[in-house]
């Protein structure tokens, strides 16, 4: 955790005082990185996000007609999908597709000691290799948070209108009654906090990786399972804090 609080800092420094020490971090790195995490990962997150409307649909519409009351289910949807399931769904993606790759690679570059090189030729390697994934995991898990959000609610408002024989224009009609701008800025925050452990997780794992090709293949594991965990045990306590 001192290592990643470490990284963190130093990210920010290079981020801030990069261009005055005349080392400024490259757009085009971060550009690739952005559409490494953030394009590529639209198919499969929309496939992901519009089942998972579906389902609390169907699960919301089961549960509710016990009390008569499946005209409500709107609002729970609405309710749990932006303030809760597209920003977990999102991240536990994200976590197993880029932060698995992040630590993948750096952790053969730690090997193949490409990381002692860069220091060796004056190039930081935070500088080069953190900050881009860093800003590009800020900006694009949120924004694939936000199309999550959409696609869930989508696929939800295709069931509900068919079973409950309401129209798409009055579902998002009720979507929009039942949220706010507080929801929707408790599902984006969470996903930007998620983004940030995602890569300090696999760049802290990419940098301990010893052993060769096998301990590649263990921390990359292991990067995945503890940014999991982080942002499962994070979303809990952001979910205390803020409904207190």
């Amino acid at each position: 955790m001192g290592f990643a609080a470490h990284l963190l800092g130093k990210s920010l420094y290079w981020l801030v005082l990069g261009r005055r020490r005349r080392q400024p971090v490259r757009l085009d790195s971060v550009v690739a990185q952005a559409f490494e995490i953030g394009v590529l990962a639209i198919p499969i997150l929309t496939v992901l996000t519009f089942t998972i409307g579906v389902m609390l649909a169907i699960q919301g519409i089961y549960m509710l007609k016990t009390f008569g009351a499946e005209s409500r289910v709107t609002t729970g949807i609405s309710l749990s999908l932006v303030r809760e399931f597209s920003s977990l769904i999102t991240g536990i993606l994200v976590a197993g597709r880029s932060g698995s790759a992040l630590a993948a690679r750096l952790g053969t570059m730690t090997i193949n000691q490409e990381i002692d090189a860069l220091t060796v030729m004056g190039i930081d390697p935070v500088r080069f290799l953190v900050v881009p994934p860093l800003l590009a995991m800020l900006v694009m898990v949120p924004a694939l948070t936000l199309w999550s959000h959409l696609v869930s609610l989508f696929g939800a408002g295709l069931y509900v209108s068919a079973q409950l024989d309401i129209s798409m224009g009055a579902f998002a009609q009720q979507v929009l009654d039942a949220l706010r701008l507080a929801d929707l800025a408790h599902g984006l925050s969470k996903s930007a906090i998620f983004a940030v452990l995602i890569t300090l997780v696999g760049v802290v794992n990419g940098a301990a990786v010893t052993g060769g090709a096998e301990g590649v293949g263990r921390m990359t594991t292991r990067s995945v399972v503890q940014a999991i965990s982080a942002i499962v045990v994070t979303d809990m306590i952001f979910a205390f804090m803020v409904t207190r």
